[in-house]
């Protein structure tokens, strides 16, 4: 049994890692929802997810340079505010990032192989699980050569969008037509898109001189996103306008009104790609954070093994494949994406608090950075569709009261 990862890893394969999980199917699939919850109004959404997620990263950064171990917000909640609180976290961020999971096997599906999405979908969660259980080096590899060709379809996507034909309606038009609630609830959809900076958090043990690279990958794989997400988000309602009436491929449609039939292979790759670079770095974070819960018991611990020669946690990885695997059989695409950031925002809720509870000393931001983190994430995870906030909350209850038991059962047999 090996306890510890290698540390291979420098600031380009992180920034790499954080890029590949944020810019993925939240690219390609969000808008829909999203205009559909805002119209214009995701202009605002948009930014409020940025503002969040900014709280978020940078209480992350300010974690992980203190905590550079395996299982991010689960390790942190656990060191800053109890065992109860980490267990929080970490149970969150394993049901909400499993179904991000898969949310992003189905987008890839959808692009590459219309008609088939189930099969595909679970050949692509295989596919990528043996990859991250050849080494982290891979994935980063990986990672790097996926977000280059994602980039390039989106640069592609916004320059004919520049070029073609524009929507009737103004960009700005109509704001607030669809009320706070609205807003909010894109917000929310919009917040899946920004949370793969969590994957490099839950990378500490496996970066070089992580007190100094975690956080400046964080902030600058943030940044990247902030940029990308808002220029496509001006694209798409130039061209297709806010009225809320998008396909499930609203960049493909946008391509499309430029004229270029050919195109929309561009973006079926461009959508592929970004599906799979997410996926591949999901299975592997979660994997980490089950590590982590399984060294602190609140797990079985034959989770809690690391591959000798491969230093992954395999038998992690191997566990998290087939739980996607069986929630692909009867997935749904939007409310896999409503899950997904209800879990990761309870995530990171305990993120902040945790980062709050830092002593001045290793304090890198203010505690009102904190305070708005902790408070945007309740109320976004509040709007989020009301089927997402039942189901998440039924199941993070499910996994409180596991816990509960546990330890009842463990304090009667002392």
């Amino acid at each position: 049994m090996m306890t510890g990862f290698a540390r291979r890893l420098g600031l380009s394969d992180a920034v790499a890692i954080g890029l590949g999980s944020m810019i993925g199917a939240g690219a390609f699939a969000v808008w829909q929802p999203a205009v559909q919850a805002a119209g214009s109004g995701v202009l605002i959404g948009l930014a409020l997810a940025a503002v969040v997620a900014f709280c978020n990263a940078t209480s992350s950064a300010q974690l992980a340079a203190v905590h550079p171990v395996a299982g991010g917000a689960y390790a942190y909640g656990n060191a800053e505010l109890g065992a109860w609180w980490g267990y929080l976290a970490g149970w969150s961020f394993v049901v909400g990032k499993i179904a991000s999971c898969a949310a992003m096997a189905l987008t890839f599906a959808t692009y590459a192989a219309p008609g088939f999405e189930r099969p595909v979908a679970i050949l692509a969660v295989i596919a990528l699980t043996v990859v991250n259980l050849l080494g982290v080096t891979r994935t980063a590899l990986a990672t790097k050569i996926i977000v280059v060709i994602v980039l390039t379809a989106l640069v592609f996507v916004v320059m004919t969008g520049l070029v073609g034909a524009s929507s009737a309606s103004p960009i700005g038009e109509g704001l607030f037509d669809h009320g706070a609630y609205g807003v909010l609830q894109s917000a929310g959809l919009l917040f899946f898109a920004f949370a793969g900076y969590a994957r490099i958090a839950t990378m500490g043990e496996e970066v070089r001189d992580p007190a100094t690279t975690i956080p400046r990958a964080i902030v600058i794989a943030f940044a990247g996103a902030v940029v990308v997400y808002a220029v496509l988000a001006l694209t798409v309602l130039r061209v297709l306008g806010p009225d809320g009436n998008l396909s499930a491929a609203p960049l493909a449609d946008v391509v499309a009104a430029s004229g270029l039939d050919w195109g929309a292979l561009v973006v079926r790759i461009g959508a592929a790609c970004a599906a799979l670079g997410a996926l591949l770095a999901l299975v592997a974070g979660i994997g980490r954070t089950s590590l982590a819960m399984a060294r602190g018991g609140d797990l079985p611990g034959v989770f809690g093994w690391i591959h000798p020669r491969t230093h992954v946690p395999h038998r992690a990885e191997i566990a998290v494949a087939v739980v996607v695997i069986a929630i692909l059989l009867v997935a749904d695409l939007r409310g896999a994406i409503g899950f997904s950031s209800f879990g990761v925002l309870l995530y990171y809720f305990v993120a902040n608090l945790a980062a709050l509870r830092q002593r001045r000393s290793v304090r890198r931001y203010p505690k009102w950075v904190q305070v708005l983190g902790a408070t945007g994430c309740l109320a976004l995870a509040a709007t989020l569709p009301w089927q997402s906030v039942v189901s998440g909350a039924a199941v993070i209850a499910i996994g409180a009261l596991i816990r509960g038991i546990r330890l009842l059962v463990e304090r009667r047999s002392v």
